[in-house]
């Protein structure tokens, strides 16, 4: 038995979350993805699970890049194909909920919230920011509709290649942009040995609303 509280004092001097939480999550997130960045144990370390639902609630989920944390309002940046299967749902229903893990850390963040759409400068200053393939691709790809075959989307690209080679500009299509995920909701886990996890949760009614915080079982 000794054993045991010696255990449960070390978890509680181990605590990863603050208690009392911080009124506003999205400073301890971006802190969270820093520490994962710093670590070095990901290729993609703000990598996060997005999930979406079409006009008659059937979800989907993917993997995409979480480009910038905004503190105010609060909110997540990502790009994507409009036309999309996720461009599309979204577009039905602007909801949405993304989750990040970073399992060396034990750590875990979800956000929930509205999605809104970048302004078209947003959008053409982070386009001509990628590498020339990444535009290349953005161009050339149908993303979620049917291709022939390989051959077909890579010949697209290279011909486009061959038009940047000769100085044509490869200008963000209207089809490409990003997305604003502003929370109304999140979530932070920390992961503690006999499942004595660290859970607090976020909610507010409308982005402009102060956050309100609750610690919750594991």
């Amino acid at each position: 038995m000794s054993i045991i509280i010696d255990q449960l004092t070390r978890l509680l001097s181990a605590a990863d979350l603050p208690d009392p939480p911080p009124a506003d999550p999205v400073p301890l997130l971006q802190r969270w993805l820093d520490e994962a960045a710093a670590s070095k144990r990901y290729d993609d370390p703000n990598a996060m699970a997005l999930a979406t639902a079409d006009a008659s609630g059937t979800p989907s989920v993917r993997m995409v890049l979480c480009k910038s944390v905004e503190p105010a309002p609060g909110a997540l940046v990502f790009f994507t194909n409009y036309h999309s299967r996720k461009g599309r749902e979204l577009e039905a229903n602007p909801r949405c909920a993304a989750v990040f893990h970073w399992p060396h850390a034990r750590r875990q963040a979800r956000v929930e919230g509205v999605v809104s759409r970048l302004a078209d400068a947003e959008s053409d200053a982070y386009f001509d920011s990628r590498p020339l393939l990444s535009r290349i691709g953005a161009i050339v790809s149908r993303q979620s509709e049917p291709v022939a075959s390989r051959a077909e989307l890579v010949s697209a690209a290279v011909r486009l290649a061959g038009s940047a080679a000769l100085g044509q500009p490869i200008r963000r299509p209207p089809h490409w942009g990003g997305y604003r995920l502003t929370a109304t909701g999140a979530e932070l886990w920390s992961g503690h040995d006999g499942r004595l996890h660290q859970r607090v949760q976020w909610t507010r009614a409308a982005p402009t609303d102060p956050w309100a915080a609750r610690l919750l079982s594991p």
